[in-house]
């Protein structure tokens, strides 16, 4: 809530009886008279593909052991720097397979 004279917001402080609204710029104050709770659920926040398209003109490989999740050989890769400019850029990979398998990993280093 907020102050209707000053526009400040108020703070709930105790009272000689219960709790109130006090503004701390002017001499306002509001009686708290009933509980007040308020929920807002909660919204999860859509997770974006941060690699966007990268891997649209990537070059494909030979993958040592394989995709990790289905082991085909083979997967589409590309190098950004994501650290500070004296550190190695990351290597991304795609697994090659096509649509029975698009998991996206990253070079350990």
């Amino acid at each position: 809530m907020f102050c209707p004279y000053c526009a400040n917001l108020l703070v709930v402080e105790p009272a000689s009886q219960g709790m109130r609204f006090a503004c701390k710029t002017c001499p306002y104050e509001h009686k708290i008279l009933k509980k007040i709770k308020k929920t807002t659920p909660l919204e999860q926040k859509k997770v974006d593909d941060v690699l966007g398209d990268s891997f649209a003109n990537a070059s494909m490989t030979d993958v040592i052991g394989g995709c990790p999740k289905c082991g085909h050989p083979k997967a589409y890769f590309f190098s950004i720097q994501i650290r500070s400019a004296d550190e190695p850029a990351t290597r991304f990979y795609r697994c090659a397979r096509g649509a029975e398998c698009t998991y996206t990993w990253k070079e350990d280093n």
